[in-house]
């Protein structure tokens, strides 16, 4: 008999694309002198930043948003990825090595922030290919 380990590791969601200027400051503190940030998404206390290393989601919570749970999801821990297109959003979802999964899901996307999506997915599949 065999089974598929499947494990929801984290189901998170954004709401809107920020610039990388706009990012508090604590967010550099996680990111490498030699890693290049692609984009950011947030929904109130949530960010996500995809870079060319990895994807790191910080959490905040507490009544002044003082607790951060900060996620570091390395592209080399990345088995096998989807994306999934819907009418007003776009879901990222990844499979990592250990067998827990990542689910990413962007609402409020119109045709352009889709293939703004859509090319950042190729460019982290180059990543991962690269592994």
């Amino acid at each position: 008999m065999s089974y598929i380990k499947y494990k929801e590791l984290a189901y998170c969601n954004f709401s809107k694309k920020i610039d990388i200027k706009d990012l508090p400051a604590f967010v550099f503190d996680y990111v490498e002198k030699d890693e290049t940030i692609w984009c950011s998404y947030t929904l109130m206390r949530k960010k996500l930043v995809l870079t060319d290393k990895k994807i790191i989601i910080f959490v905040q919570t507490g009544i002044l948003g003082k607790t951060k749970k900060i996620h570091f999801f390395p592209y080399v821990n990345i088995s096998s990825s989807a994306i999934e297109y819907r009418n007003s959003s776009t879901s990222l979802l990844f499979s990592m090595d250990s067998g827990y999964q990542l689910t990413i899901t962007i609402h409020n996307t119109d045709a352009l922030e889709k293939t703004e999506i859509r090319q950042t997915y190729f460019k982290l599949i180059d990543q991962i290919d690269d592994k």
